[in-house]
């Protein structure tokens, strides 16, 4: 993974959330979706919601490293499922804009953000640098990481992060492209 300078990484971190607000404006204003689109795109973004869920459900913050769950297949899977939501919102909304805007968001604020995290991982817990020779950073491998605690999902893990608000969000979202498309 391409390393980004420190002082650009913490820059885009502190962004990362009132961009968000920026993309919805931009979302609303750019897509143009079909019954078609939508039957294509949801699917994607359910899945990558299931896959934040899961990885949500199995993660500790702070506390202990996640290395079980879908973290036995990839270090990152809550971007990766973000990527997918992201993916079938692009697909549904029918525009190639909102699909290249994500794409650019995911790459030079989401990419250093991990590189972020991926730091504070190493300082918090040492066996992270095993974990992470292991595991790869995003694209998922099949064989499953063996870890010493499998980090099972878990309701209350869910819940304390709050990984509802990102289900809540892609309702807003899908509920907003039905409306766009039957007022068309």
């Amino acid at each position: 993974m391409r390393q980004f300078p420190k002082p650009y990484a913490d820059t885009v971190a502190k962004l990362r959330v009132p961009s968000g607000f920026l993309i919805v404006i931009v979302f609303a204003v750019f897509s143009h979706p079909t019954a078609r689109s939508l039957a294509i795109g949801l699917p994607i973004s359910v899945l990558g919601l299931s896959l934040r869920a899961w990885a949500a459900g199995s993660l500790a913050k702070n506390r202990q490293l996640a290395t079980g769950g879908p973290y036995a297949y990839t270090r990152n899977p809550l971007y990766i499922g973000t990527l997918l939501v992201a993916a079938g919102l692009a697909i549904a909304s029918r525009s190639p804009w909102l699909g290249a805007l994500f794409a650019a968001v995911f790459l030079f604020v989401y990419l250093p953000v991990i590189q972020l995290e991926e730091q504070h991982l190493r300082r918090l817990f040492p066996e992270y640098e095993a974990y992470a020779a292991e595991v790869p950073a995003l694209f998922p491998r099949l064989r499953r990481f063996s870890p010493k605690n499998p980090n099972p999902f878990r309701v209350g893990l869910y819940l304390t992060n709050k990984e509802y608000q990102a289900g809540v969000g892609l309702i807003a979202g899908m509920l907003f492209l039905f409306w766009k498309m039957l007022g068309s």
